[in-house]
């Protein structure tokens, strides 16, 4: 579950800054993902260790339903507590 509450706030962040950078047209978005804490409150038994294929489904599920639905999600799992867009390529 928690995966899929992750992709939806990648799908919002990649909303928020296609829209700041006038993007259209993306094709590719590249991510990092790491071990993501489900509360802010510093607790190690609070972080999740996110399933990628999992995510992938989510990503593809939520975004079908928005203009990244041709998107494509290259996915790489990294050390370290925090998600981020690393790339985002245009046609």
């Amino acid at each position: 579950m928690h995966d899929f509450l992750l992709a939806k706030e990648i799908i919002d962040e990649l909303k928020k800054i296609s829209k700041e950078k006038n993007l259209s047209d993306i094709r590719r978005v590249s991510l990092e993902i790491g071990i993501i804490s489900l509360a802010h409150d510093g607790f190690s038994e609070h972080e999740e260790d996110i399933n990628l294929d999992n995510l992938e489904f989510g990503l593809k599920n939520i975004a079908k339903e928005t203009e990244f639905k041709d998107v494509s999600f290259d996915i790489k799992k990294v050390d370290g507590e925090h998600w981020k867009i690393v790339n985002i390529e245009v046609k």
